[in-house]
């Protein structure tokens, strides 16, 4: 792929809540990213040498919100606010992703109506599969989301 934006840029998150290093592919309905774990990394933990594999279901929901930012800046428009609304069946294979490995995650939308979406996610080191898991997203329209952010400030 040529002249695509770095997957930070993306993202509509700040350091240090940026997990995900990298964007591979992305076509209409699917995205693939990468990490690599990294002891400088914000859920590395120093006395398992590595990073909890709860934080999978985060990488999944990064790498869902870099393929929405990707298509959001082909339309020249900024990456939009996205909500992780829960996961299904999220099976994971280890308890920590170690040091170095460097993770492919993966994701599928297979439903989409009016801001909601489901996705199929997997998460896999040098092609074996380490977790798995369906997400599922909302992204309102910027007036939904100004709306949820006044409301949210009149309490």
């Amino acid at each position: 792929m040529n002249n695509i934006p770095d997957a930070a840029s993306l993202l509509p998150h700040e350091a240090p809540m940026i997990l995900i290093d990298k964007l591979i592919d992305v076509t209409e309905l699917t995205v693939h990213c990468q990490v690599k774990i990294d002891s400088d990394g914000l859920f590395f933990d120093k006395e398992s040498n590595g990073v909890p594999a709860w934080v999978g279901i985060e990488f999944m929901a990064q790498t869902i919100a870099v393929w929405s930012g990707y298509h959001a800046w082909r339309q020249n428009k900024p990456s939009p606010v996205g909500f992780l609304l829960g996961s299904r069946s999220y099976t994971s294979e280890c308890e920590i992703y170690k040091e170095s490995q460097l993770l492919d995650i993966y994701a599928e939308q297979v439903m989409e109506s009016e801001g909601m979406a489901a996705f199929l996610c997997r998460i896999e080191c040098k092609g074996k599969e380490l977790a798995a898991g369906q997400l599922n997203a909302f992204v309102p329209t910027p007036e939904k989301l100004e709306e949820m952010l006044k409301g949210k400030n009149n309490d």
